[in-house]
């Protein structure tokens, strides 16, 4: 029996978000669609949503933002390059996801950091520290 193919123009949202590299798995799309995480259109909608040409999104993914439209659509997960023309982000949105990162980079570069493990020395000295009291 032939596959049914989607070459009627629909798509479902978490395919597409999956397919423009949004996120790794179409499952990790749809826990973000049920967490309020992605926005079409300024609304809260499920994952088997049919995504159109057009449609504004809003997506919040590891404290960075993404104000995106939908430029095409697709069903298959496409090479890096060929996902980034899948849609567009505005300028605004650009500068500050880019500002964001910057200041989540300084802020992970200030916090304190611990040696690794102990030696075997230094376990040893831990010990009998611990052995005193």
């Amino acid at each position: 029996m032939a596959e049914k193919e989607q070459d009627d123009g629909k798509v479902r949202l978490d395919k597409w978000l999956w397919a423009a590299r949004f996120f790794k798995t179409r499952q990790l799309a749809h826990e973000a669609l049920e967490l309020g995480r992605v926005l079409v259109n300024g609304d809260r909608v499920k994952a088997s949503r049919v995504v159109k040409e057009g449609d504004k999104l809003f997506l919040r993914l590891n404290q960075l933002e993404y104000n995106v439209e939908v430029l095409l659509l697709a069903t298959q997960r496409r090479p890096a390059k060929e996902a980034v023309l899948m849609y567009r982000e505005d300028e605004a949105s650009i500068s500050a996801r880019e500002e964001r990162a910057l200041l989540l980079k300084a802020e992970h570069a200030s916090f304190p950091h611990g040696e690794g493990r102990p030696t075997k020395k230094a376990r040893r000295e831990i010990s009998r520290f611990k052995s005193s009291f």
